[in-house]
């Protein structure tokens, strides 16, 4: 048995995000079924557990897309270099499979990544063009204020206060390697960087953020937010479209590209 990484992107707009649920679209559940016909595993095989099994390394929320994100699984024959041409004439046309690798058996997409980027964009002059791949903001906002909130941010460990509830983590730390904001075109971009992120985090911490820029907070009751380790103190109210998974970095030399046959 052999174990594989995907690289994909996708446009989550259309999904309920990446983990199979009942009776919504899933990533997981659109790439496990196309899959399962590349593979020839019928409906009786994948009832009895014989199906390709996908675990990622991020499970992005609903509708949150990805630049870049990695599952693995495993597979018992060959995988020939026509893999990609085929797989993406069957996956559906919102996720694109990039790349393949042949990695160790005991690699784990998820547990292996060593950190995890994230870009959240937001717009305030109104753009038809991207009103589904960023967050519609009509709001003045004090550049200063959020360069200097995003900057304290990097100086925390403890990140409670920005993760949502009924969350099985163990714990709420996480090294955050950058956090700024930039402008990029039309768009306010916070970019951040961590070892690790929670459930709804990058979300929480912009519409905080905006809430901060847009004069509505100061950043001393910023920093009282993540200091409490309170969720209902910060704001998570920023759609999900606005949020790009951007890149996944692991090791160097884990992932292996696979040769042709």
């Amino acid at each position: 048995m052999s174990r594989y990484f995907l690289e994909v992107s996708y446009k989550g707009t259309e999904y309920s995000g990446f983990q199979i649920q009942k009776n919504a679209n899933s990533i997981q559940a659109e790439m496990e079924k196309a899959l399962d016909i590349y593979f020839h595993v019928t409906s009786a095989q994948r009832a009895g557990e014989q199906g390709v099994k996908l675990v990622c390394s991020s499970r992005t929320d609903t509708g949150v897309h990805a630049l870049q994100n990695f599952f693995h699984f495993d597979w018992d024959e060959m995988i020939p270099h026509t893999f990609l041409y085929n797989i993406n004439a069957l996956v559906s046309p919102d996720i694109a499979v990039k790349n393949i690798f042949l990695v160790p058996a005991n690699a784990s997409s998820r547990f292996d990544a060593i950190s995890r980027e994230y870009n959240y964009y937001v717009y305030r002059r109104k753009n038809p063009f991207i009103r589904d791949l960023a967050y519609y903001f009509p709001y003045t906002l004090d550049a200063q204020k959020l360069s200097a909130a995003a900057g304290i941010i990097s100086s925390y460990t403890d990140f409670t206060s920005f993760s949502k509830r009924n969350t099985q983590v163990k714990n709420f730390n996480c090294t955050i390697h950058h956090s700024k904001w930039i402008q990029e075109k039309d768009c306010w971009v916070y970019q951040v960087k961590a070892n690790r992120f929670l459930r709804g985090m990058v979300r929480g911490l912009t519409a905080t953020m905006l809430q901060l820029g847009r004069g509505k907070l100061e950043l001393s009751d910023f920093e009282k937010i993540i200091q409490g380790r309170d969720c209902t103190k910060a704001d998570f109210s920023v759609p999900g479209y606005g949020l790009f998974l951007v890149r996944v970095n692991y090791p160097d030399g884990l992932l292996t590209p696979l040769q042709p046959l």
